[in-house]
Formats: structure tokens, sequence, C-alpha cells
């Protein structure tokens, strides 16, 4: 099995947009946008953001993610983080993420790496904190539906 990584280019886009599932996938990766996610949608975000990467394994983009806020020497926000449904569970994500600290920190000589995960998203909670992100924030946000969430913000030393 070959892993790698690589800047997202425009035939990337319809695969990517196919990863969340269903309305609550895509709520996770990329809340702003309407359902279902169009390939539109998704490269008016990659335009607006910074580093936006895939993973491939043995060639197939199996994941995605960028940076919505970007400093040189302050910190980086990681977003729209999705990985295939038939590619979750089996480490992607942690590669991925971890990739993106690595670009964060060589690219953008960040102090730290942020990111914001939904209190419903309960495999990204699970997974960030294994990778040395902890919570620093707590933000009242509501779903398409007008429901109450909790949008946990989470940092990492760059260093860490």
């Amino acid at each position: 099995m070959s892993i790698s990584f690589r800047a997202v280019n425009e035939q990337d886009i319809p695969r990517i947009c196919s990863f969340a599932r269903d309305r609550t996938e895509q709520f996770f990766f990329f809340p702003a946008a309407t359902w279902p996610l169009t390939p539109a949608q998704l490269q008016g975000s990659i335009d607006k953001r910074s580093d936006s990467t895939v993973i491939e394994r043995d060639g197939v983009v199996v994941g995605f993610a960028n940076f919505y806020r970007w400093e040189t020497g302050g910190t980086c926000t990681l977003g729209n983080v999705i990985v295939d449904p038939q590619a979750r569970g089996q480490g992607i994500g942690a590669q991925l993420i971890e990739h993106m600290i690595a670009i964060a920190r060589t690219r953008h000589q960040a102090g730290e790496v942020t990111l914001s995960c939904f209190n419903t998203n309960v495999a990204g909670l699970l997974l960030y904190p294994k990778l040395g992100f902890t919570p620093f924030s707590i933000e009242e946000r509501q779903d398409k539906q007008g429901r109450r969430l909790a949008l946990i913000h989470l940092r990492l030393a760059a260093s860490g």
C-alpha cells in the first residue's frame, strides 16, 4: 500500500464531494455548504483557503483537508477535513492531519495548529486528542435544523 500527498486538482473535486454520505457528514466537513455538496461549492471554498491537500492510497484520493486561516509565524487552522467512507478507521485521517501539521510548521512556520469539531462528531473528537490536540474553547452553534450544538476548538503547539 502506497500513501502519498499532493495539492488538490480540479479532477479530484467531484470525488471529494462524494465523501459526505449524508447531510450530517457534510455539515461536519463543510458547515456553510448546502446539501448536496456540488463541485462549485467546494471549488469556492478551495479558492479562499490555503494548502488544499489530498491524500492518495495506491493512486486513489481517499482524503482531503486545507487551512481556512494561516498566518506566517502564527496559527494555521485546519478545515474541510474529510476521508472517503471506504477508508475510514484505517489511519488515513491521522496521516492527513499529521501531514497538514507538517505543512503548517514548515511552509507557514506556525506556532500552533488549531481546528474545530462539533460535539456530535464522535470520530473527530476521538481522533484529535490522539494526535495531541487539546480543547481550549467551546462555542454555541446551530445545525441546519436549528438545534443547539457545541463547536469545540482544539489546538496543538507546533513543536508538539
